[in-house]
């Protein structure tokens, strides 16, 4: 196993011109929630779960996204509620969210 168990990049990117992209969706606010709901649950930190900022991730027509590595499932949200979701189900139980996944 590497440093983390799992890596959560939330794409921030931000398009010029009011082009389709994932912080007209506060993404970077929500990234910054679930930053701080990983450390609250005590989930973050050394062979546990790392929340990062992403780039561009390409996938912007489908909404805000988040990528989850190792196992390289990709989400959609839309709000916190959503985002409480896969860390409890994703992170902390290991159950894909299949009704947020694309």
């Amino acid at each position: 196993m590497g440093y983390y168990e799992r890596h959560v990049f939330f794409c921030c990117n931000q398009r010029e011109d009011n082009a389709q992209c994932c912080n007209n969706h506060d993404a970077q606010k929500i990234r910054e929630y679930a930053k701080n709901r990983v450390k609250t649950l005590m989930l973050s930190g050394e062979g546990k779960v790392r929340v990062n900022t992403a780039g561009c991730l390409d996938r912007c027509e489908q909404g805000p996204v988040l990528v989850i590595y190792p196992e390289a499932v990709w989400y959609t949200y839309i709000d916190q509620e959503d985002v409480d979701e896969i860390i409890t189900e994703h992170l902390q139980n290991g159950r894909v969210v299949e009704r947020l996944r694309i």
